[in-house]
């Protein structure tokens, strides 16, 4: 009993070891890694996203010219914007929304065409 009053009288003097959550909030640490963005317009549809994704979540059509990614099976890891050979893939710094249904980020962008067809 008296072990325990002198960790309560200790704890009273000194400084909490915790936030107070809603008023004190912790920023993000350097490299958090939030939701995906896609730029589709430097979108090429070249497919290496969806062939270097780990969780397999992204879906890319280079015909139709339609970019898709299921959100609630990406694990951001960020293997895809390293891998994007033009850049269009980023990482925000926002957490994903809570979601009670599957979602999936769609795009449709304009497919490029080969130097070939265009040569044509």
């Amino acid at each position: 009993m008296f072990n325990m009053t002198k960790n309560v009288v200790a704890n009273l003097f000194t400084k909490s070891s915790t936030r107070l959550y809603p008023f004190a909030v912790r920023g993000h640490f350097e490299g958090f890694r939030g939701t995906l963005n896609i730029n589709i317009d430097e979108c090429i549809f070249c497919r290496t996203c969806m062939i270097k994704c780990p969780s397999q979540c992204i879906a890319v059509d280079n015909k139709a010219g339609t970019w898709t990614c299921e959100a609630m099976s990406c694990v951001y890891c960020g293997v895809c914007v390293d891998v994007c050979p033009t850049g269009c893939l980023s990482m925000t710094n926002d957490h994903r929304q809570v979601a009670t249904e599957k979602q999936t980020m769609s795009y449709q962008g304009v497919p490029k065409k080969k130097k070939k067809e265009a040569a044509e």
